[in-house]
Parts: C-alpha cells; sequence; structure tokens
C-alpha cells in the first residue's frame, strides 16, 4: 500500500488548491449580456480610483475597465470600459465604436478617444461619471 506522509499530502492539496484559484481569477469570455451587466453596477470610487482591471475577452478581444482620478478624488473617479486593441488596429474593423469622453487629468477633464465594445456604445454604459 502506498503510504504519503501528511507534509507531502498537504503540498500537493496546497498547489492544486493555488492552481485552481489562478485560473478562477483570469478573465474569461464576456458576452454582450455580461457586459452590459458588469457597466450596470455601481462600483467603490476609493477602493477603484487608478485602477485597470482585466474583464475578459468580448467578440475576441481584451475588454479593461480603467477608473482614473485626478485632483478630487475619490469623488470623480470615472469609469470607462474600452476594448484594448493592439498597436495599429482599426476599432471598427474588430467591431468597436469609437467615444471620445472627458478624462480627468490635474484640475482640468481632457478628452480622450477609445474603442468601446458596441453593446455598450448606444447606451453609454461604457463610460460612468459622478
Amino acid at each position: 500500500m502506498l503510504r504519503i506522509p501528511p507534509v507531502a499530502l498537504a503540498t500537493l492539496f496546497i498547489l492544486a488548491g493555488a492552481s485552481c484559484t489562478t485560473r478562477a481569477g483570469e478573465p474569461g469570455l464576456l458576452d454582450d449580456a455580461a457586459l452590459k451587466a458588469y457597466a450596470a453596477r455601481p462600483f467603490d470610487k476609493h477602493a477603484m480610483m487608478g485602477q485597470t482591471v482585466e474583464l475578459g475577452r468580448n467578440h475576441g478581444l481584451p475588454v479593461v475597465a480603467e477608473f482614473p482620478c485626478s485632483d478630487v478624488c475619490p469623488q470623480y473617479t470615472v469609469r470607462i470600459i474600452h476594448y484594448r486593441l493592439p498597436e495599429g488596429a482599426d476599432c471598427a474593423a474588430a467591431g468597436g465604436v469609437e467615444k471620445t469622453v472627458g478624462v480627468p487629468v490635474a484640475i482640468a477633464v481632457m478628452p480622450k478617444t477609445f474603442c468601446v465594445p458596441g453593446a455598450l456604445a448606444a447606451g453609454g454604459g461604457y463610460y460612468t461619471r459622478p
């Protein structure tokens, strides 16, 4: 009969659990409904300010949520959900819609253009501001 020492058994369980945690934490596939559901949820401005979160892939493209803030934080933290396109990729050809929004910079707001998933473009759910 095979006898496994308790220390080796515990190590195996720890390694197995760690690999499951890593896989569970990786962003997965997002259909349009899941993307809209995420965009409809409120967010904690204090906890998210300055963060960029990998949400997953929508229509094969990576989607991120950015939470920029500048001088009056966390009150003016905004959320911008957009595709992260490879350098030189065309937004429309990728199935996205270019949208320009005000992004907090220092004591001002500067316009910046993002490639937004089509599912969020019409309803404005890609941009949440205070």
